[in-house]
């Protein structure tokens, strides 16, 4: 059962419970009264510790899918200023050290970077976590799928706003990627009021209840808080899991586009301002500049292609982090930038 159900049906039961008939016995009433504290306690404190790594690893994700889409956005400005220089070479594909990036068309970087932009329009209005889908099942991707045509045959391309991002995470099935089941938030305002049954029970205890009666559901309050900790820990788990693997993805991606960024800047003021469009022109320092910027073009767009996690079939069980491709990666960006460097 999704924990927002679960969690929903402890504040259904709780607060159903809180109106019982009158009170007998002092000893089990005070007894009662405790375990409904500590019941109430415990559920509390996982809420909160789930609402708490659910907001941090959601703003990384957020962060890193904003970041791609972004990226990918600018590779237009990119294409268009690399066709301006004739005579340029057929730009081979990279292979060195075990890594592999492979030959890639203008064509398919302008289709990219018309979806990122459609996709970065539409956030605006998106709820939090929507970027974080499109990282997790791979920014590139989505953008592909923003100029595709979604399941029900409505080009994704002819919608806008909320209605677009939610076309585009259901073309790549199924809504924000980073928690899985029940999604990155498992449901803020079902979580905001869970305690409030065990909150009715606890203080209307002292009226309401009989005896053993009362024991026993404190006992399943008890029970019901356990569990909901339970839920709780195994997702914050899972959580903990994701932004440690998204963190040093996002470094690696933040370090390879400011590496970009130099380059491109040198080979726009080079076709721009020193009006040298012809590839014949360009000193042996301008020509290692271009063919650096498109490897990391070629290394970006990679890195944009990879879905950082790995959607579950089941709604009863959490995503997987795709550790391999994030790994595989951070090492390819390492390799890459250590060999222009040298």
């Amino acid at each position: 059962m999704p924990i927002p159900f679960i969690i929903g049906g402890i504040a259904a039961i709780a607060g159903a419970l809180g109106v019982g008939s009158g009170i007998h016995g002092g000893m089990k009433m005070k007894e009662a009264n405790d375990t409904m504290r500590w019941a109430k306690e415990k559920q509390e404190k996982a809420i909160s510790k789930f609402k708490s790594k659910n907001a941090s690893t959601t703003k990384l994700m957020d962060d890193i899918g904003k970041q791609e889409l972004q990226i990918l956005d600018n590779f237009k400005k990119f294409s268009d200023l690399i066709e301006r220089i004739q005579g340029r070479p057929d730009f081979k594909s990279y292979s060195r050290a075990g890594v592999e990036l492979p030959k890639f068309e203008a064509e398919d970087l302008k289709e990219v970077a018309v979806g990122a932009g459609v996709l970065l329009g539409a956030l605006g209005g998106a709820a939090v976590g929507t970027a974080g889908g499109f990282a997790g099942a791979g920014a590139a991707t989505a953008a592909v799928m923003a100029v595709g045509t979604a399941s029900t045959g409505t080009a994704l391309s002819s919608l806008s706003g909320a209605a677009l991002t939610n076309a585009t995470l259901a073309a790549l099935g199924g809504g924000s990627l980073a928690a899985g089941g029940g999604g990155m938030a498992l449901g803020t305002a079902i979580l905001g009021g869970a305690t409030l049954g065990v909150g009715l029970l606890v203080g209307g205890i002292i009226f309401n209840a009989t005896g053993s009666h009362l024991s026993d559901k404190a006992d399943e309050a008890y029970k019901q808080a356990q569990e909901t900790e339970r839920k709780v820990n195994k997702i914050v788990k899972y959580l903990n899991e994701l932004s440690s693997a998204a963190q040093p993805f996002k470094d690696s991606l933040t370090r390879v586009e400011g590496e970009y960024k130099k380059r491109y800047s040198s080979l726009y003021n080079t076709v721009e301002y020193r009006k040298k469009t012809n590839w014949s022109d360009f000193t042996d320092e301008e020509k290692l500049t271009t063919e650096n910027l498109v490897l990391l073009v070629g290394l970006l767009y990679k890195m944009c292609r990879v879905n950082l996690v790995i959607k579950s079939t089941s709604n009863k069980e959490t995503n997987k982090v795709n550790h391999e491709d994030i790994n595989s990666a951070v090492h390819d960006a390492s390799v890459i930038l250590d060999d222009i460097a040298a």
